[in-house]
């Protein structure tokens, strides 16, 4: 069998240990095949059950797209959101997503994978797909929401001021100031009364307002 040719029907995707089955589903022993591929270097391990093809002209899934597979239910949020959307400047190396489960960090082959745990209904709002590359469509955070996952998420940090709002937003975070004047402020008020640390985002909203 040409394996180069089997993944070309999930190009771009992570690969399920079912997956892998029914492309070897010829072989008395598929598990056995799969070892077999990945003592060759055909198949990377991701994490246990999740793999990702290495064939020649085979594009290996986005980052974000992994994310969204390593641990579900879950969105790509915080510093790798706003990164993505020109928002902060630093590049970001450790993909940060929320999740309705428990908070948990992979570091894989791939890549390092965190999640942070986020109440419903707060966790469901603001949600959107992005087709960040051919055929790849990820579940992602808004620039809205992923400025306020960010705020909500970052321990100890606690906003009671304008002026400290401010300097968070423009100095700590380096936000791009004409980005966050495109933001939906009134769509995010919408979101206050089901987020947590409501104080500190109403006073974030209320400097957006300013700009």
């Amino acid at each position: 069998m040409d394996f180069s040719q089997a993944f070309q029907a999930f190009r771009g995707q992570p690969l399920t240990h079912q997956v892998l089955l029914s492309v070897l589903k010829d072989y008395k022993r598929p598990n056995d095949k799969i070892h077999e591929l990945l003592s060759a270097g055909l198949l990377l391990p991701i994490r246990r059950g999740l793999y990702v093809a290495v064939a020649p002209h085979t594009p290996r899934p986005e980052s974000f797209l992994l994310a969204n597979h390593v641990y579900g239910p879950s969105y790509v949020s915080m510093d790798s959101a706003l990164s993505y959307y020109g928002m902060i400047p630093e590049r970001v190396y450790e993909c940060s997503s929320a999740t309705t489960k428990a908070a948990r960090q992979f570091r894989t082959p791939a890549g390092t994978f965190s999640y942070t745990r986020l109440p419903l209904p707060y966790y469901a709002f603001g949600l959107v797909q992005k087709e960040i590359a051919d055929q790849q469509v990820v579940m992602m955070a808004s620039p809205e929401k992923a400025l306020l996952d960010k705020v909500v998420t970052t321990v100890g940090l606690t906003l009671r001021s304008k002026s400290a709002a401010s300097r968070y937003l423009l100095d700590n975070l380096q936000l791009d100031e004409d980005s966050l004047k495109g933001l939906d402020v009134s769509l995010m008020e919408e979101w206050l009364p089901e987020a947590p640390k409501k104080g500190s985002i109403a006073v974030i909203l209320n400097v957006l307002k300013k700009l």
